[in-house]
């Protein structure tokens, strides 16, 4: 529906217009809305002449509605009463009961284990909540929240619009994953035969390149690239392939594929830490709030205490410096840690730690 909002009407007079007539005169008005009297006065005449006709007449001393004023006070008060209320009411949230919608975006490698256990703790805590989940990487997250498609984003990221709250979360560590029916690497494998495999890689960029011929600057035997994690487990289960996957994803997909074993990797894999993000604007939204509070006590159960934990405190806006965390001590907070060695301590990041971004088409 079209609304005039008339050029000379300040809706700010309607104010005056509802003390003046409570008041019954110019002098007790000014007194309540803290205005001088000839300010007031000014304030009639000027609402006198945006709405075409006389609201008051004098009668003795004070002032009386017309039936003019009369009917605008009839519409105008209802509203501003409501205004006040909603201005001056405290903010009310309830987990329980409230039924509000919070846009997140994951990368894919974090839904594949984040997103199930976020799913149960919001049954728990907020049975009504409704959530979108957004894919992301470190490629799109700047747009989707430039064209506010999400609230908040668990991924790695470069450069963010100004505005995005972003605190390191976590550092993670990759291994091979492998079918121990078809593959044999033994427990800690050496590099030749390690390279002696034929590899499944994820590749963001469609090719047969990964993290690991970046960094290595050696080519593996690269049988198959696939674009996400999720087509990591169909592709190792029942076949000879090996891939180099974040420590996490792992643990994921051999709880749905019992025969996908992990070995340590015969090298150190670096990268930077995975970010938490959100838009400053929802920053006192209290839903929006949950879900990011949730996602961090998840993280810490998983992937031991985050290295920007004091970030987080105040998700700061600005990029994060990152800082290498030491992974010693979190074997015992993820299930695949025990199996992985801390050699390949690095970033659950799909991309190089190179300043300048090269590489980060790649993901391993």
């Amino acid at each position: 529906m079209n609304v005039n909002y008339g050029r000379d009407l300040d809706l700010n007079l309607l104010r005056v217009l509802v003390v003046v007539a409570e008041a019954g005169s110019v002098t007790s008005a000014a007194g309540r809305l803290y205005l001088t009297q000839p300010a007031v006065s000014a304030a009639l005449k000027r609402l006198t002449k945006a709405v075409g006709a006389k609201l008051f007449s004098r009668e003795g001393r004070g002032l009386v509605l017309t039936a003019r004023g009369a009917r605008l006070l009839a519409a105008a008060r209802p509203h501003l009463e409501a205004l006040t209320r909603a201005a001056l009411a405290p903010p009310t949230f309830d987990p329980k009961t409230t039924d509000r919608v919070v846009r997140i975006g994951l990368s894919d490698a974090n839904e594949l284990w984040l997103l199930a256990p976020l799913l149960r703790a919001l049954e728990r805590e907020a049975p009504g909540l409704r959530l979108v989940v957004v894919p992301v990487q470190f490629r799109t997250v700047a747009d989707a929240f430039t064209t506010q498609r999400i609230d908040l984003a668990l991924t790695v990221a470069d450069d963010v619009p100004a505005g995005i709250r972003r605190a390191s979360l976590m550092f993670g560590g990759f291994v091979a994953l492998f079918d121990a029916r078809h593959v044999r690497l033994g427990r800690r494998p050496t590099l030749e035969q390690y390279l002696a495999q034929h590899h499944v890689v994820v590749s963001y960029n469609g090719d047969l390149r990964g993290l690991v011929e970046d960094r290595l600057g050696v080519p593996r035997k690269v049988r198959c690239s696939v674009a996400t994690f999720h087509a990591v487990g169909p592709a190792l289960d029942g076949t000879a392939l090996v891939a180099t996957v974040p420590v996490l994803v792992a643990s994921h997909l051999q709880t749905l594929y019992p025969h996908l074993r992990s070995a340590p990797l015969p090298f150190s894999l670096h990268g930077t830490p995975m970010e938490l993000l959100s838009r400053a604007s929802v920053e006192d939204d209290d839903a929006a709030r949950l879900v990011r509070d949730i996602v961090v006590r998840i993280v810490r159960e998983n992937a031991g205490e985050p290295p920007g934990a004091e970030e987080l405190a105040s998700m700061r806006v600005g990029r994060v410096k990152p800082t290498r965390a030491a992974a010693s001590g979190r074997s015992a907070a993820r299930p695949a840690a025990a199996r992985a060695s801390a050699r390949s301590r690095g970033s659950d990041r799909s991309r190089t730690a190179s300043p300048r971004g090269r590489g980060r088409s790649r993901a391993c």
